[in-house]
């Protein structure tokens, strides 16, 4: 089956109250989200720790990671891209609000 979309359809035309989570591809051993963050960050002593590896790049928009053992955040542009292996602890700890930071993050196994 064929499908195809624009990651910029349906963004929020504000700020919003938390994250969109959009599931673009979900495979066996595969998952392709897009994310919108207006502003969001990760609550202080929360971590995401995926089970998977975790490939994220930015669309649009600006950000900011703290990867867990790291003495700085790690600034985020525009086609920046990270990839973070299982179980590698991270937060984010700024995006840009508006117009609205948008990621595209792959799961899969490694």
């Amino acid at each position: 089956m064929i499908s195809s979309g624009n990651l910029g359809d349906g963004l929020p035309s504000g700020i919003a109250a938390s994250e969109t989570f959009d599931t673009l591809i979900e495979q066996k051993n595969l998952r392709i989200e897009r994310i919108v963050s207006t502003g969001q960050i990760t609550p202080e002593g929360e971590w995401y720790d995926a089970g998977e590896a975790e490939f994220v790049l930015l669309v649009s928009g600006a950000a900011r990671l703290r990867i867990e053992g790291e003495d700085e955040d790690r600034e985020l542009g525009e086609g920046d891209y990270i990839l973070l292996p299982p179980h590698c602890r991270h937060r984010v700890t700024f995006t840009r609000a508006a117009p609205p930071t948008i990621w595209l993050a792959m799961y899969f196994a490694a």
